[in-house]
This record gives structure tokens, C-alpha cells and sequence, in this order.
């Protein structure tokens, strides 16, 4: 009877498929009975220790009680001595990431694969915290995926046995993915975890374009000393994506900035020069006392239905968004003002393309900064600050075009 794929591939690794190397031992698909079934089998010189014996026991006992979508459960098998030889795994064809990548490059290419990764390890990884349990060790080898989908899925975790004496030896080569105070046996909180994952995750980004929000991110999560790393897991994920949220603002002002410049500069191509005259500063104006001095605040009008104000509290609402705007307008287009003085000028101008794209990058970030700052203050809705502020951005900017214009 012919063999099929499997059956022949299994036959080539003396009847082993999708083998990979954990801490505790070697995982691999196997034949039991007829059927495929995934088995880790415990490392022989482990079990000659009394430490490592007792941990796994105690992680068999809890693997049963573990709920987690990303969670593997298996059943400790027992030699006549009692002690637990191999684990059986719950049916399912699983691999690891290693062999993922390898097998299909292009797997890490596909539609938010890096992070679906992230986010199911910070899943996984939050609930076993809640369970008082570190698993330690993220890396390649250790982090299996279900054949199929791609899901992430952890096996044994490394706080059952942090009793062992030589954890360098342990973890072998995964030890370059573990904390450096775990492997010092020093204080152990949620922190290794986040160190692991940093790694792990460098190590996947190395096969693809490693973004800004992430370089910056996985650079604090792995940062030696626990102090300086983020607390927990979930703070790592928050920063990806506060991070790339500001990089898109950012990059899309930058975008309408390089635009009006480039308008800019091919219009001053085309027009003719006009006759120089002479540029006058007008005087300035007389300042006008700023309405927050008056004593007025916008919270003390509150904020009722429409549905049941009279018309003389319409009225009323009416006054205070005039006189919110009011404030908004004033004290913008003072700021507006002085920070695209920073990039209307000669000097700018005639920059080099890099220091364009530097101070450019500064100056949006100034004024979106001040934008919803002062929107905040004069207790404006963001989306009206921002159309205010890009009315006051656009005025400001055709005067200083016309003012460089006129003083070339």
C-alpha cells in the first residue's frame, strides 16, 4: 500500500513530524495507535532531578484548569516508576513558528500577521499573569501555531520551574529570549515577560520591514534593566498603537505641508517677477484683553439637550460657542503664527531636502500640539478646533507667502 506525503516525510524523521525543542523536551507529531498525535517527550537528564520532577508534576495539575484560546492542555504519561515520561497533546495539528516561517516565508507578509502575533501573545500572556504564572521563554521554538489558521499557541510555561539551579542550561539556545534577571535568578515579575516578547518579536521583524511604532516600542520592552521596560504586556500593545496613530497624524499633515510647498514653489516659477516694492510692517495692533480675564468660563453654561432649551438659552449657547471660538481664534493664531515663522523664511527655504523633512516633521507636530491644547481650553469639540485651526493655518500661510514674495 503506497505511503502517502506524511507517512513518507514521517518515515524520513524516523516516524517524527513537525519536531521542535521546548525547554522541558522534544515535541513532535508521532503515529499512536493508527492515528497522529502530538507528544513532547520530557528530557531524560531532566527527570534525574528531584526539582524538575515535582515542577512538572505541579504544571500538570494546573495545565488542567488553564482557559485560554491560546492555551495547549495535555496529559501527563507515566512510566512503572511514576515518573511522567511524555505529554500527550490535545488533538490538533500544531507547528512552530520557526518551521512556519521557514516552510511559508510569506506567511509573515500577510494582512496583520505581526499584529494578530502581538495581540494573541498579550492575550494569552495577560491571562496567565492573572494565574500568578510567567511563561518566560518566547521564542521561535517555543511559540507553536495551529496548522490551519496561524493561531498562536503556548505549551509549558517557565515559571514552574525557576527551582532549577542552572537555568542558562535549561533554556540552551532560547536563553538569548529569556530575561537576564530570570537567568540570575533575581526578582521575577511581569516585566520578563514583556523582555521575551520584545525579543520574540525582533526576531519576526527581521524577516520583514520593521515599522517606526514598532522599533521604538520592542527597543523599551527589551531594555536590560525590568525598571525601564513597560510594566505589563498590554502597556507594549498600547504603545504600538498610540504610536502608530501619531506617526499617521504626523505624516499625514506632513504630506498637505510638502503639498502647499510644492504648489508654492512651481507658482513662484511661473508668475513674473513683480517690481519690487518697498514692504511696510503694519503697526501693530492694540492688544485686546483676553476673555478668559473677563472672568468668563465655558463650563458655567453646562451642556443641556437642544431639545429643551427655550430660545433665550439658544441664545445664550450661541453667545458662548461665538465667544469659545473667540478665544480659540485669538490665542491660535498668535501660536500658529509664531511657529510657521519657523518654516516661512530664506533660510528654510533653501534647506537641504533632510532638514526640510526634520523641521517640517517638528513643525506640524507643534501645531497640532497647540491645537488641541487650546481647543481643550476654550473647551471646543476636536473636529471644530481643527477646522478653525486650519482656516488660521491656511490665512497665515498666504500672508507669509505674499510677505516673501514682496522681500525676495
Amino acid at each position: 500500500m503506497a505511503m502517502n506525503y506524511e507517512e513518507m516525510l514521517a518515515a524520513k524523521n524516523d516516524g517524527r513530524l513537525n519536531r521542535t525543542l521546548l525547554p522541558i523536551g522534544e515535541y513532535y507529531r508521532t503515529q499512536v495507535d493508527g492515528k497522529y498525535r502530538a507528544i513532547v517527550k520530557i528530557r531524560p537528564e531532566l527527570n534525574n532531578s528531584i526539582v524538575f520532577s515535582g515542577a512538572l508534576k505541579k504544571e500538570c495539575e494546573c495545565n488542567r484548569t488553564l482557559v485560554n484560546r491560546h492555551q495547549l492542555h495535555f496529559t501527563p504519561v507515566v512510566d512503572q516508576s511514576g515518573e511522567i515520561q511524555q505529554l500527550e497533546l490535545e488533538p490538533g495539528t500544531f507547528i512552530s513558528m520557526e518551521q512556519l516561517l521557514n516552510d511559508n516565508p510569506a506567511a509573515i507578509a500577510e494582512n496583520n500577521f505581526i499584529d494578530n502575533t502581538l495581540e494573541a501573545l498579550v492575550d494569552v500572556t495577560t491571562y496567565l499573569h492573572g494565574q500568578g504564572i510567567r511563561h518566560i521563554c518566547y521564542s521561535p521554538k517555543t511559540v507553536l501555531v495551529r496548522k490551519g489558521d496561524n493561531a498562536v499557541m503556548l505549551l509549558s510555561h517557565g515559571s514552574f520551574y525557576m527551582g532549577l539551579e542552572n537555568l542558562q542550561m535549561f533554556y540552551g539556545d532560547d536563553a538569548a529570549y529569556v530575561a537576564p534577571e530570570v537567568l540570575q535568578h533575581g526578582t521575577i515579575d511581569d516585566r520578563c515577560d514583556v523582555f521575551s516578547i520584545g525579543k520574540f518579536m525582533e526576531s519576526l521583524l527581521q524577516r520583514a520591514d520593521m515599522t517606526p511604532e514598532y522599533r521604538r516600542a520592542l527597543k523599551k520592552a527589551t531594555s536590560e534593566m525590568p525598571e525601564d521596560r513597560y510594566d505589563t504586556p498590554q502597556s507594549l500593545l498600547k504603545a504600538v498603537h498610540s504610536r502608530r496613530g501619531m506617526i499617521h497624524s504626523v505624516w499625514m499633515l506632513l504630506a498637505a505641508t510638502v503639498i502647499a510647498l510644492v504648489i508654492f514653489g512651481i507658482y513662484t516659477e511661473l508668475v513674473p517677477e513683480p517690481t519690487h516694492v518697498e514692504y511696510v510692517k503694519p503697526a501693530p495692533r492694540q492688544a485686546t484683553d483676553d476673555l478668559l480675564d473677563d472672568g468668563f468660563k465655558p463650563e458655567d453654561l453646562g451642556v443641556v439637550s437642544a431639545d429643551s432649551l427655550s430660545e433665550e438659552d439658544l441664545e445664550a449657547q450661541r453667545v458662548y460657542q461665538a465667544k469659545a471660538e473667540e478665544i480659540f481664534r485669538k490665542n491660535y493664531e498668535k501660536e500658529a503664527d509664531r511657529i510657521l515663522s519657523k518654516i516661512y523664511n530664506k533660510e528654510y527655504m533653501n534647506s537641504t531636502e533632510k532638514r526640510f523633512a526634520a523641521e517640517s516633521q517638528s513643525t506640524i507636530k507643534e501645531l497640532m500640539e497647540a491645537q488641541q491644547k487650546m481647543g481643550a481650553d476654550a473647551n471646543l469639540t476636536p473636529e471644530r478646533a481643527q477646522l478653525l485651526a486650519s482656516e488660521i493655518i491656511e490665512r497665515i500661510t498666504n500672508e507669509k507667502k505674499k510677505q516673501m514674495k514682496n522681500n525676495p
